[in-house]
């Protein structure tokens, strides 16, 4: 498959899960909506970032970083709706996990 293709279904994924947490965490309506568009764009970025490294060797170790970042931002509603922690800092987390997962993925630092 197109390299390009799977960074935009990978991106499309994140957006839709930022989409998410955020309808989610702040409580606005539509939350059962907001829920399954959550489940749906972790399976998105799940699937698709397997097929893309598919094509480099899996030697390098970002990768299992990266799905720690994953668990986190699928167990982040969860989190705020047992108030675990405050949504805000649940929020905040999961913008600091995506930056940090991004990160990883542009550089690729090990």
């Amino acid at each position: 498959m197109d390299p390009l293709l799977l960074k935009i279904l990978h991106l499309a994924g994140v957006i839709g899960l930022f989409t998410s947490l955020g309808a989610t965490l702040l409580a606005g309506s539509g939350k059962k909506g907001a829920s399954i568009l959550h489940g749906i764009s972790l399976v998105l970025i799940l699937l698709v970032g397997f097929a893309m490294l598919k094509k480099p060797p899996m030697h390098q170790y970002w990768w299992m970083v990266k799905l720690g970042l994953w668990l986190f931002l699928g167990l982040a509603p969860a989190l705020a709706k047992r108030k675990v922690l405050p949504s805000g800092v649940v929020l905040a987390m999961c913008l600091a996990a995506g930056v940090t997962a991004a990160w990883l993925g542009l550089t690729k630092p090990f």
